[in-house]
């Protein structure tokens, strides 16, 4: 066998694989030999069936087998060798009149390279860095869903503001009919509102769903409508009242303290609002971070010029699927995936300039971490190293938790590297600030 390669340009190559007989021969010819010892054919003893009579009937098929494992293995074996840094798979070039009857065959693959190219971490125009702070009002307001949450509710005979009432909309034409609870301080308007005040268990309500609630998503989960009707949706519906209630907010004191955190580990309403910006604060780092990738990677995808084997890439696109995609498909889809595939090989080259590394141990201790943090979650603050050690175990015996565990704490490392290794522009802003900037 011999196997060679053209390089096209830079990002395209054609390896061509020569298969000569001796190559496939004595493997076909083996395999064709136990066929015959187990053929079954009327007319001849078992394992005496002339072998003329066997090559006949699955020769052909033995060989075009054989020589399609040999030329895969074979081909993925030059290209770790080579270590040619391919982009998708080699594509086999259409052969017209290609004949299994001759002994020797000449197969042709293109190939896509991947480009070279350097990363510089220094932008022109440093990434924003955001540090999330939870400001007063922040804390305040929640704060007071915490007294909500813990507080009682109170049965009443007429509705006044910032009551909750519970109730029936319907409207028979557009088939809606659905008990819900509504808490009047997300209504919006005071023409609203006032329709509301005053009212009595059984009494009817006719109401427009144009402006509503204060967020449309009010809207869907009180009428139960499809998402995409909720925005322009303006009819009347009746409101049928069976039940008002007054929300008394939880007192603050040592007995909500404990239930929120433990025996003795809050005292006083500072402790408590210093406990809640910690957490908090603690929450909008994961948040800010995420943002920094985020930002991070569109900046090096903009700064980091370099070409692709476009065409090879689409034409390729176009048979990897279980269904054959159009031209036009497969162009689409590389326009939607180009940016991806360019990080990729950003991210890619600066873990190997870098010797970003996740070895066993690392993931491990990594996976172990998780687990701390999910079972806090639920209220388990101190499981044991031999709690910790079982379920890691577990986790790491399954593929695909080991390989989405390791993109994740790749993630973290190269998220690290770029705030070790990168200017970035510091801003500290409350969390609803960091919302409106981003997001709108």
């Amino acid at each position: 066998m011999n196997i060679t390669r053209e390089n096209i340009d830079e990002l395209n190559a054609v390896v061509k694989v020569d298969i000569a007989k001796d190559d496939y021969a004595p493997k076909v010819e083996k395999i064709l030999k136990d066929y015959r010892k187990n053929a079954n054919v009327p007319g001849f003893r078992k394992g005496h069936v002339p072998m003329g009579m066997v090559k006949k009937q699955y020769g052909q098929a033995v060989l075009v087998d054989e020589v399609n494992k040999l030329l895969q293995e074979n081909l993925n074996k030059y290209l770790t060798e080579e270590k040619l840094d391919v982009l998708g798979n080699p594509i086999p070039k259409e052969q017209e009149n290609f004949d299994w009857n001759k002994d020797d065959y000449t197969f042709e693959f293109e190939v896509g390279l991947a480009p070279e190219f350097e990363v510089s971490l220094d932008l022109e125009k440093p990434v924003t860095k955001y540090n999330i702070v939870a400001d007063d009002t922040m804390i305040d307001r929640q704060i007071e869903n915490i007294q909500k949450q813990y507080g009682k509710l109170i049965s009443k005979d007429e509705v006044e503001e910032g009551d909750i009432v519970a109730g029936t909309f319907k409207n028979e034409e557009e088939g809606i009919e659905n008990e819900t609870s509504i808490e009047l301080e997300k209504i919006k308007g005071k023409r609203n509102l006032n329709k509301f005040v005053g009212s009595k268990v059984g009494d009817t309500i006719k109401l427009k769903t144009k402006s509503l609630f204060e967020d449309d998503h009010d809207l869907i989960q009180h009428l139960k409508i499809e998402h995409d009707k909720a925005h322009d949706l303006d009819i009347e519906v009746e409101f049928t009242i069976s039940e008002i209630n007054k929300r008394e907010l939880a007192d603050l004191d040592q007995e909500l303290f404990d239930k929120l955190f433990g025996e003795g580990k809050v005292k006083t309403v500072t402790e408590l609002k210093e406990k809640i910006k910690e957490d908090a604060e603690k929450q909008f780092v994961q948040q800010s971070d995420q943002q920094l990738m985020n930002d991070v990677t569109e900046a090096l995808i903009e700064k980091t010029d370099f070409d692709l084997p476009k065409e090879f890439l689409q034409k390729w696109i176009r048979t990897v699927g279980e269904k054959p995609l159009t031209e036009e498909e497969a162009v689409e889809e590389y326009e939607n995936s180009e940016k991806g595939l360019r990080y990729q090989l950003i991210e890619g080259k600066i873990v190997k300039d870098n010797d970003i590394q996740v070895d066993f141990e690392a993931l491990k201790a990594f996976a172990k971490d998780k687990i701390k943090e999910q079972m806090a979650q639920f209220g388990q603050m101190d499981p044991s190293d031999k709690e910790l050690d079982d379920i890691a175990a577990r986790i790491m015996s399954n593929q695909d938790e080991v390989k989405r565990l390791s993109e994740q704490l790749v993630n973290e490392k190269l998220l690290n590297f770029y705030k070790d290794n990168m200017k970035f522009d510091e801003k500290e802003v409350t969390y609803d600030e960091f919302v409106k900037e981003i997001y709108e």
